[in-house]
């Protein structure tokens, strides 16, 4: 462990890139501990900032605005920086980023500046750490694990990427022991100092790969999550089982688990890991019924395992997993269901923003009616459609990507029927119908991009609105009836709407307009 004296900040010369949560959490600490503070974000004029939230407060408290235009215009900012800490969205090949490593100036991301702080004693005893990481089922892991450790009777908090920045986790008072954090790949891969407690990588499938440069240099960053005593590892990914573990390595599969792992044993969450060991039980240590997780479904039951072995890793009695597990419901747009008409569910997984997301959704129900599109960033959608393809009752398919999609359940699942809904040249909402590849709506004509600077929030919840009218009328055509209208959009929702929990909400608040047992949609 670095003593208190090993870190000094008082008097250096920090830049922080970007202003906005996690770099304004820097900033207040550095301010705090009178580092000599410049905050640098393209929203800085060269007078006022303008919509920065904190930044005229430390103005007040001595840090200095900037643009990064004009700081990178004068060279002069290399030879009075001491440190640079760059925010989770700058990448390595930043302009910033590439001066500083020229330049032989340290980087550190926000959370390697609370590691550091913490493992300095600058805000008292050292902490516990647990890392949650992965392509998908973060949050709900994070959160899953949060509840655990506090019915514990630890004191715990869920941070990092899910919202509260680590910094200020550890600042909070009455004072906080165990640290939940949820980590991007952007926030590992500017953190590399990190040896958590424990840490779990829960899956690695294509994203981001524009920000890392290659699939190898995104895994090579989520595998920073398990330098620490006890690396959990989903062995139902590939990818994930495959990486390295420096310490303790531990698995967790729907399987049925071998010694060392977490696994399903006739329709329980069993320990075979930590108090199988402990107690000489070698059947391994039941934990909760696997129909007794929320949300339901594989991924759910996944999250889970992954969230009680990291807090077994760390002491938690298995009767306290239970009872938390028990008790949890997701957050919102993270597999909710808004609203049930006629036995169907009505089910909100906004947050699937990618498409091994979305096909995990889909898998947690027998059959659905897909509601998907948006910006998807490069990814393939083929092994979502090929993979889910015997479960999809319908596709209803929007937003600027939407041809992608309809292009690959033409080729991919052409029995599937599938409405496309989308904007016309008038600012209309316009539904086009296909089944399979009988007819191609994509090439049908008329349907501009639907991009969010050309069109309202409004026109996109018009958009929303029939999307649902649509997915309700294929799912009440459906012969046996789904038990799902399922929003798992494997995109992006940045081309209509200003974020993936405003889609959600869109979708929820047309379910819940739709009548009880009549489709509500209309031919054009």
């Amino acid at each position: 462990m670095t003593s208190s004296s090993e870190l000094h900040l008082r008097g250096r010369r920090v830049l922080v890139a970007g202003a906005g949560t996690a770099g304004m959490s820097a900033a207040r600490f550095l301010l705090r501990v009178d580092a000599q503070v410049t905050i640098a974000d393209d929203r800085f004029g060269e007078v006022e900032p303008t919509g920065v939230v904190g930044a005229d407060a430390a103005q007040t408290a001595g840090a200095r605005l900037i643009s990064i235009a004009e700081l990178l215009a004068d060279d002069s900012w290399v030879a009075t920086t001491d440190l640079v800490i760059a925010s989770p969205g700058f990448a390595p090949t930043n302009p910033l980023m590439v001066a500083a490593a020229e330049h032989e100036i340290p980087v550190w991301g926000e959370v390697e500046l609370a590691w550091r702080v913490d493992r300095a004693g600058l805000l008292g005893a050292p902490r516990t750490w647990l890392v949650v990481t992965g392509t998908n089922g973060k949050t709900t892991t994070t959160s899953m694990l949060t509840d655990i450790v506090v019915e514990s009777g630890r004191a715990a908090a869920a941070c990092g990427n899910i919202g509260l920045p680590v910094l200020d986790a550890m600042q909070t008072q009455p004072r906080v022991d165990v640290l939940c954090a949820e980590l991007s790949s952007f926030q590992l891969h500017w953190a590399p100092s990190i040896t958590p407690d424990a840490g779990v990588v829960l899956n690695i499938a294509d994203d981001h790969l524009d920000w890392h440069g290659s699939f190898a240099a995104y895994a090579a960053d989520k595998q920073i999550a398990l330098h620490g005593d006890v690396g959990v590892v989903g062995l139902d990914d590939d990818v994930a089982a495959g990486l390295p573990v420096p310490g303790r390595r531990v698995g967790f599969t729907l399987g049925e688990p071998a010694p060392g792992e977490l696994g399903v044993v006739d329709g329980e969450l069993v320990d075979r890991a930590f108090t199988a060991e402990q107690d000489g039980a070698s059947g391994g240590t039941p934990l909760i019924a696997a129909t007794a997780i929320h949300p339901p479904g594989p991924s759910g039951v996944s999250d889970a395992l992954a969230a009680a072995a990291l807090a077994l890793a760390v002491g938690v009695a298995p009767s306290a997993i239970g009872r938390a597990l028990s008790a949890f419901r997701p957050a919102a747009h993270r597999g909710e269901v808004v609203v049930t008409i006629d036995g169907i569910d009505f089910v909100d997984d906004s947050k699937a923003t990618n498409p091994h997301a979305a096909a995990a959704a889909i898998g947690a129900h027998r059959r659905v009616v897909l509601i998907a599109g948006g910006l998807l960033k490069g990814a393939s959608v083929d092994d979502m459609i090929t993979g889910s393809a015997d479960r999809l009752a319908g596709v209803v398919a929007i937003g600027r990507d939407r041809a992608i999609i309809v292009d690959a359940i033409s080729r991919h699942a052409p029995k599937v029927p599938t409405v496309t809904v989308f904007t016309g040249d008038d600012g209309g909402v316009i539904a086009q119908r296909a089944l399979g590849s009988e007819t191609d709506p994509v090439s049908s004509g008329g349907q501009p991009p639907f991009d969010a600077p050309g069109n309202s929030d409004d026109l996109a919840t018009a958009v929303m609105n029939r999307a649902v009218a649509e997915a309700w009328t294929l799912a009440t055509a459906d012969d046996p009836r789904p038990d799902a209208v399922l929003l798992a959009p494997a995109a992006a929702s940045l081309d209509m709407f200003p974020g993936y929990g405003r889609r959600g909400d869109a979708f929820a608040a047309a379910a819940r307009s739709l009548p009880g047992s009549a489709p509500r949609a209309t031919q054009p």
